[in-house]
């Protein structure tokens, strides 16, 4: 019962301090954006955007799944974590030298000659990155999402500040190159300089086998993720312009705010702790469905909230020269709305060691993707949305199956559990845009007033009805803040 009470309150602890993490980290990445996407044009974020892909298969290749590997071993030794360590940076060392080399044909592709040098310099980013990747998993592990708030929120307003600087300084599309590298670089010194940890002059590759068996799937679901995910950004970037590819990506990382931040701060508190009673498949499935229950109540007001109000949004932030973006932006909305349960559904498996079956998962869903890009591209980017609207549909399905048969929480339990907040969200969304019929001054005071009252409307709703993890979410938030009231009081 103690070890029951202590693992709760771990995790409670965890997504207190991940949400924090996200909420701070990402409000300031945001607000960032905004003020570059004012100092800059459409085409200078295409061109980063067609980038992505790369960086982001790189990055997926510099952890090698040990990270996974890590928090999901019972025990784990300082030469599983110095081992791990090498071989990211080994790994990070490799790839900046295929990209220095691969970087003319990745230009010659896009007809940007411009690529080449952005890329180049990009990819040291990979070897300040590979750096930190143990250090992560370690605080992860630990569920100790404290530190990594304050590494984040740092490295993030100083290389945001580089960015914003540069940019205004008329650098172009080198200022996100800056604001990216110095990134990486701030949140390299600062998990250092705050880590119990450094590496040891030791190496096994018995350990590196270990772990790369359970790993390796995970990376190679992850790059199929990765690849397909950001497939859309080649296939744009490829057959339309890069205005059009800086609009979907504008687009979509607005999206991905709302979508990923909270599908982030229950995941990565989810895997440790669903890894920690892997071998109790009724408390798996209790807490899978309370961290179902707690993602809903949060995810689905944000994501409707977002698709309402995202005519004001667009112009009230980003100005009339992104407003192209705005119908992209409602549908990815329609897309984003299932990922977070996706993402929890999937580290299940991955907490049960199952990581073949996570991967024999991805596979089946990335040759769907194929297919729905071959048959919306000629629709343009919106037909493409679609798509993805259509497939996410058919994933949560597919990402249901296997855990339906280790943790038996049956696909008709899932819909009960999401169904009260979908509906709460849907009535405060109805709310919302019967604002706009008021005679309110401008675009700014239209996306205030239907934020207010969302909140409003949302939170009554939630306490009318009782919606379980509203009644749970107030009552651990309330005793969380009484907690640390006196201790910051003490400091």
């Amino acid at each position: 019962m103690d070890k029951t009470r202590s693992l709760k309150a771990q995790a409670v602890r965890g997504v207190f301090w991940s949400f924090l993490d996200r909420i701070g980290q990402q409000g300031i990445r945001f607000v960032i954006m905004v003020i570059l996407a004012r100092l800059l044009v459409p085409e200078q974020f295409g061109l980063i955007g067609m980038l992505t892909i790369f960086m982001e298969v790189a990055r997926s290749f510099v952890d090698s799944g040990f990270s996974a590997a890590l928090i999901q071993k019972k025990e784990v030794t300082d030469v599983d974590i110095s081992s791990a360590f090498y071989i990211n940076v080994g790994i990070g060392l490799a790839e900046m030298g295929l990209f220095y080399v691969g970087a003319p044909w990745v230009a010659n592709f896009y007809h940007q000659p411009i690529l080449t040098p952005l890329m180049r310099v990009l990819s040291l980013s990979l070897v300040i990155g590979s750096l930190t990747c143990v250090h992560t998993a370690l605080l992860c592990r630990r569920i100790d999402f404290q530190t990594q708030l304050k590494v984040g929120i740092a490295a993030t307003v100083l290389s945001g500040g580089i960015g914003i600087g540069m940019a205004a300084q008329g650098f172009g599309v080198w200022s996100l190159v800056a604001q990216y590298l110095a990134n990486s670089f701030f949140r390299t010194v600062f998990l250092w300089g705050l880590s119990v940890w450094h590496p040891r002059l030791v190496f096994s590759l018995a350990s590196v086998r270990e772990m790369f068996g359970f790993g390796s799937r995970l990376l190679a679901a992850g790059l199929l993720n990765t690849i397909f995910e950001d497939l859309y950004l080649v296939v744009i970037g490829r057959l339309f312009s890069a205005a059009q590819l800086g609009l979907y990506t504008s687009a979509r990382r607005i999206e991905t705010l709302a979508a990923t931040n909270t599908t982030n701060v229950v995941t990565h508190v989810a895997f440790p702790v669903f890894s920690q009673i892997q071998d109790d498949p009724v408390r798996l499935k209790r807490s899978l469905r309370k961290a179902m229950t707690m993602l809903a109540l949060v995810h689905f007001p944000i994501i409707v909230g977002l698709a309402v109000t995202a005519r004001p949004l667009v112009y009230v932030l980003l100005s009339a020269k992104w407003a192209a973006s705005i119908p992209w932006l409602q549908l990815l909305c329609l897309v984003g709305a299932s990922y977070p349960f996706q993402a929890l559904l999937l580290n299940t498996l991955k907490a049960k060691g199952r990581s073949d079956l996570f991967f024999n998962l991805e596979v089946f869903k990335k040759v769907l993707t194929v297919l729905a890009i071959v048959i919306t591209y000629r629709w343009g980017v919106a037909g493409m949305i679609w798509g993805q609207v259509v497939l996410s549909v058919v994933c949560y399905y597919i990402n249901s199956y296997y855990v339906i048969r280790l943790v038996h929480y049956r696909l008709p339990e899932q819909l009960a559990d999401l169904a009260p907040y979908a509906a709460m969200s849907t009535l405060m969304g109805l709310g919302v845009y019967f604002v706009r019929f008021l005679s309110l001054p401008g675009a700014a005071a239209l996306l205030l007033v239907q934020v207010l009252v969302g909140i409003v409307l949302y939170a009554g709703l939630s306490y009318v009805f009782g919606l379980p993890a509203f009644v749970e979410a107030t009552h651990a938030a309330g005793d969380r803040l009484r907690a640390l009231i006196p201790s910051l009081g003490r400091s």
